[in-house]
C-alpha cells in the first residue's frame, strides 16, 4: 500500500477496502471512504497502469464532507489481474458495474481514466451521473499531443520505461519509496495488456465527440499540454467549465492537492 501521498489527510477518515465481481468473473477492488449517506458519490478512476491510492489524498480529504469510492482497474492495484479485458468496451462495462454501487456518482477519471469515463458515458449512458471531470487527458480537440515512442520503450526496456513515466508524473518532489512504489504497482500488470490499453482502436474524433454529447455538468482539469484542447472544448461544448493547472504535473492532484479539491468540492457543492 502506498502511505506517502497525502497520508496526513488520508488518516482523519476511515479508509476501508471493498471488492466486488464484475460481469465477466472478475474481481475488482475499490476504496470507500465518507459519510455513507452523502449523494452523490465522487468515484473516482485513475489512469493507466496506477493504483486507486494513487487518489488518496482526495479519499481523505474529500471524505470528510462526502462519500468518496476509488477504482482499482481490472490489473491495477488490488485488483484480480485478469487474462482478459483490457478493452475500451470491458473497462468501460467496469466502470458502469462500479458505479451502479451507488445512487448517483460524480466520476472523476484520470488520464486513460478520463477517456474510459467518456467512453463509459458514450456506451452506458448518464442516468447514474450527478456530473463528470475528465483530468488532464487528451478529449480529441486540436491541437493533436505529440506523439511518442512510449509502447517501444516499454518493449525494449519495460523497468526502465516505467520508471521515467512515474518520475514525470509530478512537478514537486515526491519520496523515492513512493515513487518506487507506483513503479511496482505498474509492473504487476502484464505487458501485453499494457500495451493494449494503450492502443484502444478509435480515432481521435470518438472522444471529441463523446465530449460534446456530453449532458451532465463538466468539468475538465488540466495542465498546460491540454490548456488549448480545454479552450476549444468550451469553445465548442460552452457549459463546460475548465481549470488549468499552470505549475503542476500530469498527477496534478498530487503536486496541488489543495487547489485541485477545492475545485472538486466546490463543483459537487452546486451540482
Amino acid at each position: 500500500m502506498l502511505c506517502g501521498l497525502r497520508v496526513a489527510a488520508a488518516s482523519e477518515v476511515r479508509v476501508e477496502s471493498a471488492f466486488f465481481v464484475a460481469s465477466d468473473g472478475v474481481r475488482l477492488h475499490v476504496l470507500e471512504a465518507g459519510p455513507a449517506d452523502r449523494s452523490p458519490v465522487i468515484a473516482f478512476v485513475p489512469g493507466w497502469s496506477m493504483p486507486a491510492e494513487i487518489w488518496r489524498g482526495q479519499v481523505g480529504s474529500l471524505g470528510t464532507r462526502y462519500r468518496v469510492a476509488v477504482l482499482d482497474p481490472r490489473g491495477q492495484g488490488r485488483s484480480e489481474i485478469a487474462r482478459t479485458g483490457y478493452t475500451a468496451d470491458r473497462r468501460a462495462a467496469d466502470i458502469a458495474e462500479f458505479v451502479a454501487r451507488y445512487p448517483r456518482a460524480v466520476l472523476v477519471g484520470w488520464s486513460l481514466g478520463a477517456l474510459e469515463s467518456l467512453h463509459y458515458v458514450s456506451a452506458h449512458g448518464e442516468a447514474k451521473l450527478a456530473g463528470l471531470v475528465l483530468v488532464d487527458s487528451s478529449v480529441g480537440e486540436p491541437p493533436a499531443p505529440r506523439g511518442g515512442n512510449f509502447r517501444s520503450e516499454l518493449k525494449r526496456d519495460r523497468a526502465a520505461a516505467l520508471d521515467r513515466f512515474v518520475r514525470a508524473m509530478f512537478r514537486t518532489p515526491q519520496p523515492e519509496a513512493e515513487l518506487a512504489a507506483l513503479t511496482r504497482s505498474a509492473s504487476q500488470l502484464p505487458l501485453d495488456a499494457s500495451l493494449a490499453l494503450l492502443a484502444y482502436p478509435y480515432p481521435r474524433e470518438h472522444w471529441r465527440a463523446a465530449a460534446h454529447a456530453v449532458t451532465v455538468p463538466l468539468l475538465y482539469v488540466v495542465t498546460p499540454q491540454f490548456a488549448e484542447q480545454a479552450r476549444n472544448l468550451k469553445r465548442n461544448r460552452p457549459a463546460t467549465e475548465i481549470a488549468v493547472f499552470e505549475d503542476a504535473g500530469h498527477a496534478l492532484f498530487v503536486d496541488e492537492p489543495a487547489r485541485f479539491d477545492a475545485l472538486l468540492a466546490d463543483f459537487v457543492s452546486r451540482l
